[in-house]
């Protein structure tokens, strides 16, 4: 069961990093809002991390990368660093929990090492969690800020975007992923402390026999007697 488990997390934490990479690389952080005088419009504006894309009527979508890092609002810059951390994180964790599953050849399957490699993995899954969901919802935020702020134009006003949805449920799987991870490892702890809960009360058996003191049963003074007769 736990094997099936482990080859369970390993699954989503593949998904795990396609959907990082697929929410970094798209375009469609924020995306324009259709309000106000802007409900019949001509042009449509994607905003990612890395370009910002134009469609307009019966034109191809035409994109274009940031000129700039500091052009970009605050938000987005950090989110670029912190996603392009997130890959390298849940890269890096499956490679270690790769290491760590029961049935790998790694570690020449010393079970105390695959143990220590496998809570290694699943801590970074978690971390890989907080620095996907931290940029998205850091973004998310703003743009339902901007979106009721009375002070912004109709036409600066953003929605959120595709890559903001896929963000946050690759966090969510991100999240489960170590939490499977670290449920196994605190499974394969217990099962190791069994054999040594065993031998201390065996221990403590074998103390016990060699503090006692074993009397000689010696035959009675009739028993004696009657054996003369």
């Amino acid at each position: 069961m736990r094997a099936k488990l482990e080859i369970l997390a390993m699954v989503l934490g593949i998904i795990g990093l396609a959907g990082t990479i697929a929410a970094t690389a798209l375009p469609m952080w924020r995306v324009s809002a259709f309000i106000g005088a802007n409900i019949i419009v001509m042009e449509e504006l994607w905003e990612g991390l890395w370009m910002n894309c134009y469609r307009q009527a019966d034109i191809k979508m035409q994109c274009k990368v940031y000129d700039s890092l500091l052009e970009l609002p605050a938000e987005l810059q950090a989110a670029r660093g912190l996603m392009c951390v997130s890959i390298v994180l849940v890269v890096f964790s499956l490679l270690i929990t790769g290491c760590g599953t029961k049935k790998s050849i790694c570690c020449n399957d010393n079970m105390k090492s695959k143990n220590i490699t496998l809570a290694l993995g699943g801590c970074l899954y978690l971390l890989s969690f907080l620095t996907t969901l931290i940029p998205v919802s850091w973004v998310g935020h703003t743009v339902i800020r901007n979106f009721y702020n009375p002070n912004v134009l109709d036409s600066e006003k953003r929605e959120l975007g595709e890559a903001l949805f896929v963000g946050w449920t690759t966090s969510a799987i991100l999240l489960i992923t170590g939490i499977i991870f670290l449920f196994s490892y605190s499974q394969r702890r217990s099962k190791e402390e069994e054999p040594y809960a065993d031998m201390h009360v065996m221990v403590a058996r074998d103390v016990s026999r060699a503090d006692s003191v074993y009397l000689k049963k010696s035959p009675s003074s009739l028993h004696k007697h009657q054996e003369y007769v």
